[in-house]
Order: C-alpha cells, then sequence, then structure tokens
C-alpha cells in the first residue's frame, strides 16, 4: 500500500475516532500490526491551536511513521492553513474529514455535510493539497442520504485535485452508523478511478476482511469500532490474509499485559486526572464479556485513582486466570475455555 512517498507494511488502517484514536491506541494498533493509524480530528479553527486538546492531538512525539493527522472544517483557507500548521508538528499524511456524520460538525457544515457542496469539497481539496509538500488524503461516506449518493462524483474531484488516496465509510451521513455497511458504492469508485480506495464499515472479523477486499478490490480497509478493546484484531486478519488460517486468540494473561501498559501509556500522555477518565472506557471494552466483568466495570467507574485503577485490573485478571489458566478471547463470548 502506498499514500504518496510512504509505503505501508500492510493494507490495514486504523480509522479516526474522535475520543478514541489518540498518540497511545494508534502506537498500541501499530505495535500490533497495523499499517497506519489516522489521528482523531483536529480543528481547523485557529483559535483552538492552543488548548490543551489540540496540543495533545498534535503531539506524536515517538510515533511510528507514517504519521497521518486528520484535519476538519468547511473554509478553504483555514484548512490549508491547519494542513500546514500540522506539517510544521510532524504530520507526514493530511487526511481530510469529510466523513464524520456527527450533528455537532455536520450543523457547522463540515464533515459528511461538505458532500452536499460538490463545488466546495473541490476548493477545499485544492486549497489543501496546495498548501503541503505532503500527500494529502480524503475520508467521505457515500453520500449524504440513500437518496443523494454522490461518492463517484466526489471520487472524480478528489483524484483531479491530488488527493493519494481516498478512504469510503459504506454508509450514507443520514445513517449515521445504523445498519449495515454497503459496499456496492465502495467498489464502483474503485473502478472508476486510478487512486488508492479504503474500504471501510463494519470489518470484523478476518473473513469479512478478506471478502471485502475480495468483493470491492479496495487497495486496503479500514478499522474503526472493531478495534476498540480488540487492538490485536490487525495481527488477525494480517495472519488469515496471508495464510488462510486463523491465529490464535490472545490468552486473557496477554490481554492483561497489553491492557495494563496501555494503561501506563494514558496516564502519561493525559496526566493521572485525565487519563484515569479516559481510561474508563477503555478498560470496559477490554473486558467486554468475560467473566465478572459487568461489575467490575461498575465499581472501576467509582475510581478516582491510577494506582486504583491498576490494583483492581490486575486483581480481576489475576483472578480470572487463577479459575481459568488457558482462557483465551473469544470475540462473541468473551472467552473461551481451551
Amino acid at each position: 500500500m502506498q499514500i504518496g512517498i510512504h509505503t505501508l507494511k500492510n493494507n490495514l488502517i486504523v480509522a479516526p475516532m474522535a475520543g478514541v484514536t489518540d498518540r497511545p491506541f494508534r502506537q498500541l494498533c501499530k505495535n500490533l500490526g497495523a499499517g497506519m493509524a489516522v489521528s482523531e480530528m483536529v480543528s481547523s479553527n485557529s483559535l483552538l491551536y492552543g488548548s490543551k486538546k489540540t496540543q495533545r492531538r498534535t503531539n506524536h512525539d515517538g510515533e511510528v511513521s507514517p504519521i497521518s493527522v486528520q484535519i476538519a472544517g468547511a473554509d478553504p483557507l483555514m484548512l490549508a492553513t491547519a494542513a500546514q500548521y500540522n506539517r510544521d508538528r510532524g504530520a507526514q499524511i493530511i487526511d481530510i474529514n469529510m466523513g464524520c456524520p456527527a450533528k455537532k460538525i455536520c450543523n457547522v457544515m463540515a464533515g459528511s455535510a461538505l458532500l452536499q457542496d460538490e463545488k466546495l469539497v473541490g476548493k477545499i481539496l485544492d486549497s489543501v493539497v496546495k498548501a503541503v509538500d505532503i500527500p494529502v488524503t480524503l475520508k467521505i461516506r457515500t453520500g449524504w442520504d440513500k437518496e443523494h449518493k454522490n461518492a463517484l462524483t466526489i471520487a472524480r474531484i478528489a483524484e483531479n485535485a491530488g488527493i493519494q488516496a481516498l478512504a469510503i465509510h459504506g454508509r450514507t451521513r443520514a445513517c449515521a452508523y445504523r445498519g449495515e455497511a454497503e459496499y456496492e458504492t465502495i467498489t464502483s469508485v474503485k473502478d472508476a478511478i486510478k487512486i488508492p480506495v479504503i474500504a471501510n464499515g463494519d470489518i470484523t472479523t478476518p473473513e469479512k476482511a478478506k471478502h471485502i477486499l475480495e468483493i470491492t478490490k479496495a487497495d486496503a480497509i479500514m478499522i474503526g469500532r472493531a478495534a476498540q478493546g480488540r487492538p490485536w484484531i490487525f495481527r488477525e486478519i494480517t495472519h488469515y490474509l496471508s495464510t488462510g488460517e486463523h491465529l490464535p486468540s490472545p490468552e486473557v494473561t496477554e490481554i492483561h499485559r497489553i491492557l495494563i501498559e496501555h494503561l501506563y501509556d494514558l496516564y502519561d500522555f493525559y496526566g493521572e486526572y485525565t487519563g484515569v477518565r479516559i481510561a474508563r472506557k477503555h478498560i470496559s471494552w477490554y473486558t467486554k464479556g468475560l467473566a465478572g466483568s459487568a461489575s467490575f466495570r461498575q465499581s472501576m467507574n467509582q475510581l478516582l485513582t491510577s494506582e486504583q485503577q491498576i490494583s483492581e485490573t490486575n486483581w480481576f485478571f489475576t483472578n480470572l486466570a487463577n479459575h481459568y489458566p488457558r482462557l483465551r478471547y473469544s470475540q462473541n463470548e468473551g472467552v473461551a475455555v481451551e
């Protein structure tokens, strides 16, 4: 998989997710097999450049290349300036968000709301591509709603503007995340343009990854929600695509180790107060479906310090391992005993 001058180690990409794909999560997914991870979106509003949130989102210290940063906004000049700002702070690829369905983003005519204005899309893409000397990519949906699917038109505009890769989520803005993703539109776009196309939406298993690559002929796939609490999905898919066989699921002892390392990275990145609160959702994702996890998650949400979180997490997993020494993760059941 090639994006500009950057050759990815494989064609598996972590989707940008607000509140999730921070530097600790991106680095973790890369370590567990992802070829690239796209950052949380950074606002193009220059008034936000000094905020702690923006400073964290532009912190790439120690991150494995290539570093892809997503920007969001609706003004061509402001987006061009945001692209330059992030390039100067380590971004190696700029990704433009025209796929987010969130109301607070669409209400200011950003994200997937831009798909309604094809002329503005062209102006934005031209402005950002001309503003930086690094590859620019684009993330879109299939259209605004089911009656207005214009991904193919947007794809051609993107290719003409010099966009280096196009990611398509197989739903419209109106669909949000409801129902099942459709891949016919992605297939038609791939058939019509020459730049790399990345398929996104409901890719939850190695079998689904293989199926979608085959039917769409996409150059890569992008995985989002399926990686929450399951960052090892990237190594599982890599193994399946190359061998046709399933990699053994991680034992609960390995999940314990990965989670603890992730928690320490979060505390280091955010600091004690924010780190503890950000960690809660990750702990919930990692432990979903595990025996006794419901009461554990409930008590975890009451803890206020990193020391308490680490102690309780260690207790929970040690107790689980003592009862089931050969316990392994199971996507459907949480765990399975060998």
